[in-house]
């Protein structure tokens, strides 16, 4: 991943709007892991990453920063709640499980890949498997026709999909279903106890030649990589290149000085978590796991708790600190207009099915875009979120009455007073309340 940071910040500024010292931290963190790449065996050993604590109220892109930046690069990443974790001997999740989650991420991007690399091999494979199978049901119901000419019509047939929704019976693998030892904790499949020393159980399942293609393509793709080469590979990626983004810390940090039974337990979790981000070795199904170099990314509204409030042992090890602002009137227009992503375009996209051509006055976002800053500063702060609520009162009898009539809908700034006006005369009202 050769980009500068100023490149990475263009790319997140596409789907995340402001936010700017975030996302400058996090393309920092990212270049410094390409830089230390470069290096020898022995200097890249001596340099760890710089973890980060986000900062910042609910619904104004700590999540979406972390998970665009995996994305961007294609690392392995896995977002984990702080609050899923007690300390060892209370019911909840072991803090060890979020490395075995983001092992079973880097096997399965490392999979798709070499599910690619194969695919073509594996599909000429099926195919002919396919042709077979439906050749014998053809001869079974009208006789025995000369195979070479009969298998390539149906070849033929098979590519351009006029098979697809026929059914026909394969042998499959019969996997056993895993099951959980603990409610929540790990899984185990009683069929992979005794490894390769019982051959795999298969079964015959009626299904459509579409169905099929998929099942038996993933199968033959599987047979065809090797899993030890990928296992070593999906080991490598988790401990250079795997970023872990630790959501709700705030609510492990014990609040003040106060010490109760819960702040005891809160504090017990961040013990946990420590070992952790200082760097350890976890045992995974594929083979051991170094936390040394994974990216830490922490956030949390820190409301009530303070950054300061986590142990200090915990905060020297997310030595980079970035505040994220609340959404403004502006923010909120640029969210409705500016993204790829951007909800306006997704409601229009939605409703287009239904034959409903939805259009949007600059007066009308600037409306919305006010209502959502006001809900926001009167209610609870719950950023980008809160449009989520604006548009679906909004928009709750346009999307109830598109019947697949072809019609044109322009949403103005009359028809947001008319949907949201007790959103919009509370705004009025405001300036009376003390």
């Amino acid at each position: 991943m050769d980009m500068s940071p100023k490149q990475i910040v263009n790319e997140l500024d596409k789907y995340i709007i402001g936010q700017k010292e975030a996302k400058k931290a996090v393309a920092i963190a990212l270049r410094n892991r390409y830089r230390r790449s470069r290096l020898t065996k022995a200097e890249m050993d001596e340099i760890t990453p710089k973890n980060i604590i986000m900062k910042g109220p609910t619904g104004v892109g700590k999540t979406e920063i972390a998970r665009r930046l995996a994305k961007l690069v294609g690392a392995p990443f896995i977002k984990v709640e702080a609050t899923k974790y007690t300390e060892v001997g209370y019911v909840g999740r072991d803090v060890e499980s979020m490395i075995r989650d983001l092992a079973e991420c880097a096997v399965r991007l490392v999979k798709e890949e070499r599910f690619k690399k194969v695919m073509e091999k594996a599909g000429a494979t099926v195919d002919a498997r396919l042709v077979k199978i439906l050749a014998e049901v053809r001869k079974a119901d009208r006789g025995e026709t000369p195979e070479p000419i009969f298998e390539q019509s149906i070849a033929e047939g098979l590519k351009k999909g006029y098979y697809d929704n026929e059914l026909i019976e394969v042998d499959v693998a019969d996997a056993p279903k895993p099951m959980e030892l603990v409610p929540g904790g790990a899984e185990i499949s009683i069929g992979s106890i005794f490894g390769d020393m019982l051959p795999k159980k298969r079964k015959k399942r009626k299904l459509s030649v579409k169905e099929a293609r998929n099942i038996l393509l993933n199968e033959e793709a599987d047979r065809l990589i090797d899993k030890d080469s990928v296992n070593e590979e999906a080991i490598r990626r988790a401990e250079q290149e795997g970023i872990i983004f630790i959501d709700e810390i705030d609510k492990i940090a014990a609040k003040g000085t106060s010490s109760g039974g819960q702040d005891v337990s809160r504090e017990g979790v961040q013990r946990d978590i420590l070992p952790i981000v200082e760097g350890s070795t976890v045992m995974t199904k594929y083979g051991a796991i170094k936390t040394d170099y994974i990216l830490f990314i922490a956030a949390g509204a820190f409301h009530v708790s303070k950054v300061s409030d986590l142990i200090p042992e915990l905060q020297g090890r997310f030595p980079i600190l970035v505040e994220l602002q609340s959404l403004s009137k502006q923010d909120f227009i640029d969210i409705l207009t500016t993204p790829r992503n951007a909800i306006t375009l997704q409601y229009a996209t939605l409703l287009k099915t239904d034959g409903v051509d939805l259009k949007f006055t600059e007066d009308a976002i600037e409306a919305i875009a006010g209502v959502a800053e006001d809900m926001n500063n009167t209610s609870e702060d719950i950023g980008a979120r809160r449009l989520h609520t604006v548009m679906e009162n909004l928009l709750e009898d346009v999307s109830f009455e598109a019947d697949g009539t072809q019609k044109e809908v322009l949403i103005d700034k009359e028809f947001v007073k008319k949907r949201l006006g007790k959103e919009m005369k509370s705004k009025d009202l405001k300036k009376y309340i003390l």
